[in-house]
């Protein structure tokens, strides 16, 4: 189906109707992040992204990296790779593990939205959405027995398209597929390329609108760290907790949140653990990682550690400490375009392994979500290690944990840096903690 309007009516006395509501408005992306994040961004001096610049421009990023793989368009499943090419959203966490919603992006021809439940008002205010039809699901969960004979009818109709919009092009991208959705596909002719490298080149370079959505994205998690701190008194819970957090970030149009890294005391060494019903207890650590997929749906990734109480830290935690912030103020200062992933490996601060527990990468990529590249640590590069080169545009995050083997506290901090034409820029501006520095 094309999109149509949709407007509701009423009878009105003296007239034949009266237009009280164009269900299309309603939805949440035209809403936007509401009063409560606009009147702290104004304050703030923090200007409005332009939504229908950054649409246009990821969209073509996607088209651009289809042409230099040579694909006729690509198929996306991964909500975050449809939200980045479509901006358009249902139930993104549901639709992460039911393949029940799919686009369908052509290289030159339409963007159409295979939608659950076939709602087109879910894209509406999206006008480079071409199409929106109901969505083919052959999951067991629906299909039981005849999820085979349902993955041939969905291939027929991607085949279909394609050999329509394609040129003669039968190679088709795709990020996430079932087999049997593999197996249809390719009886039909079409040549099956990796869709999930399409999209995490294409989602490489940040535009100068994203990085504006980006920086208000932040402030909004920024706020709502500081008011989680107004509860982080002895005796609460991790997961009371964190759920000022949680609450604080949706009320600023925050969409959700992809962990639950919120851990104190013995929990917090080694890292990892999730946010529990343990009360966090005075004279402790607590570590926290936001993994807050925020305003506009972009990630602020940002982590901190704090001492609980009315209390002086001890001389261990003030080590630990000191030792995490001196890691990622290094790190940071490594960030420079035109520097490749593996000299960002070689370059980087890092402690004694058999020592000290470290985090799982130094930096990682990050837009709607974390992405590519993940710089691993200098002892885990080997002839299959991939390269790269940083470049003006992209977003990094600089990660580190310390936490003794022996074990005693354990520090997580993290940064979200912009790359930039000379250097980089820091993005995140919530301060670390002075009293626990040596």
């Amino acid at each position: 189906m094309s999109f149509t309007s949709n407007t509701r009516y009423k009878n009105k006395i003296g007239s034949r109707i009266e237009v009280i509501e164009d269900i299309y408005s309603l939805n949440k992306h035209a809403l936007g992040p509401g009063a409560l994040a606009e009147s702290e961004w104004s304050a703030a001096g923090l200007p409005e992204p332009d939504m229908g610049q950054i649409r246009k421009y990821r969209l073509k990023r996607v088209r651009e990296k289809l042409v230099e793989f040579d694909c006729a368009g690509i198929l996306l499943y991964d909500p975050l790779n449809i939200r980045y090419a479509t901006d358009s959203t249902n139930m993104s966490l549901w639709t992460s593990h039911n393949a029940a919603r799919y686009a369908l992006v052509m290289t030159e021809g339409p963007v159409i939205i295979f939608e659950f439940d076939a709602h087109e008002f879910l894209s509406n205010h999206n006008p480079l959405i071409t199409e929106v039809r109901r969505a083919m699901t052959y999951l067991y969960f629906t299909a039981g027995e005849k999820s085979k004979a349902k993955a041939r009818i969905w291939a027929s109709e991607i085949a279909d398209i394609v050999r329509e919009h394609g040129n003669g092009n039968k190679r088709l991208a795709l990020d996430h597929c079932a087999l049997e959705g593999v197996k249809e596909l390719k009886y039909l002719g079409l040549e099956l390329a990796n869709g999930e490298e399409v999209m995490e080149l294409a989602r490489l370079i940040k535009s100068d609108e994203e990085i504006i959505a980006m920086r208000r994205s932040i402030f909004a998690c920024e706020r709502s760290i500081e008011l989680m701190r107004n509860y982080f008194k002895p005796g609460i819970t991790e997961q009371d907790l964190w759920s000022r957090f949680q609450m604080e970030a949706v009320s600023r149009g925050a969409e959700w949140i992809e962990t639950r890294l919120l851990a104190s005391g013995p929990r917090a060494n080694p890292w990892y653990q999730e946010c529990s019903s343990r009360p966090i207890q005075s004279g402790e650590l607590m570590g926290f990682d936001t993994d807050l997929v925020g305003s506009y749906g972009y990630c602020t990734d940002m982590s901190r550690t704090w001492l609980c109480g009315d209390v002086k830290p001890t001389n261990e935690q003030k080590e630990i400490y000191t030792m995490g912030y001196n890691q990622i103020q290094a790190n940071i200062e490594s960030l420079q375009p035109g520097l490749t992933f593996k000299e960002l490996t070689l370059n980087a601060m890092e402690y004694p392994k058999n020592d000290f527990r470290h985090y799982s990468v130094h930096y990682h990529g990050v837009g709607l979500c974390d992405e590519f590249p993940a710089i691993p640590f200098s002892w885990e590069l080997n002839e299959n290690s991939f390269d790269g080169v940083l470049k003006p545009g992209m977003v990094m995050c600089v990660e580190t944990y310390v936490g003794r083997y022996s074990g005693g506290p354990g520090v997580k901090l993290e940064e979200q840096v912009l790359i930039t034409n000379n250097g980089y820029e820091l993005l995140t501006n919530y301060p670390f903690e002075s009293d626990l520095l040596l």
